[in-house]
């Protein structure tokens, strides 16, 4: 049992390698079909919030409240994907949100551009409407990947603070300069497979957990009572939420408390910031 993640390079093969790794371990393959999912469940607009999970947001759109709820909603998407354990998850941010869970394989596919772009190109066709050389060139793939590596490596940044390629993310890189995909997918279904069942129990606690605090976040950037507030850091710890945040702890405890798995709940309210030109 293990939940493993798998973020790749546009025309690295990561996909496919994703989908076979599934088919050896019997395992459920999941990737933006989650965000539709979600987007259904809480009325949301499904091409916004798969649009979040796959470019990158301005500064300003990502700091509106709108935003943060769609964030929100993206991030419990994942962590519910993952309690369904005996998951493969492409994407969605998914080596970031499940660091340090015990149970997790979180795993990094990448190729050389120019293995990429040939890769690519042999998956489009030839022609268009029947009439040959219609193709598109070699020059155009080469932008749609650059654009492609640019919107991922900033939605990262933007959404999480962090760097795509940072080697830390993860427990394996792979780089598949063969396009080769049988040799990767039994490697990673490997390791998946000497997951030990203590890891798996401690893992699943730190799953729930970190899901008691994103659902508190959701709860806390689209209640009346606190949505104004666009601050929250949460932690949990077996039903026992910590808060910290800008909207009054009285309101912040009675949404918070309003969570199933929520038992208790510790709030630490940060002071406003006094205004350095009072009005008169």
């Amino acid at each position: 049992m293990a939940v493993i993640t798998i973020s790749h390079q546009l025309g690295s093969g990561g996909d496919e390698i994703a989908r076979r790794v599934a088919e050896r371990l019997g395992y459920e393959c999941v990737g933006a079909e989650i965000l539709a999912e979600a987007a259904h469940a809480h009325g949301l607009a499904e091409d916004r919030l798969t649009g979040l999970g796959e470019g990158k947001p301005a500064l300003l759109d990502r700091l509106g409240a709108e935003a943060l709820m769609y964030i929100a909603v993206m991030q419990n998407a994942v962590l519910d994907a993952a309690l369904r354990n005996d998951i493969v998850i492409i994407g969605r941010g998914g080596q970031w949100l499940l660091r340090g869970v015990a149970h997790v394989l979180r795993v990094r596919v990448m190729a050389p551009f120019v293995d990429r772009a040939r890769r690519l190109s042999s998956l489009v066709s030839p022609s268009v409407g029947g009439r040959a050389g219609g193709g598109i060139g070699g020059h155009t793939i080469e932008q749609l990947l650059r654009r492609d590596d640019a919107d991922k490596r900033g939605r990262m940044r933007y959404l999480y603070d962090c760097d795509l390629d940072d080697p830390l993310l993860y427990d394996l890189v792979i780089v598949n300069s063969h396009g080769e995909f049988t040799g990767p997918a039994e490697a990673i279904a490997l390791l998946a497979r000497r997951v030990e069942p203590s890891a798996v129990t401690e893992g699943l606690q730190q799953l729930l957990d970190r899901a008691v605090a994103g659902r508190v976040q959701l709860v806390l950037v689209t209640d009346d009572r606190t949505r104004a507030f666009t601050h929250h850091e949460i932690t949990a710890r077996h039903g026992v939420v910590h808060v910290t945040s800008r909207a009054p702890s009285a309101a912040v405890e009675a949404v918070a408390r309003e969570v199933p798995g929520v038992r208790a709940v510790e709030v630490a309210e940060i002071p406003a910031v006094p205004s350095a030109f009072p009005l008169l």
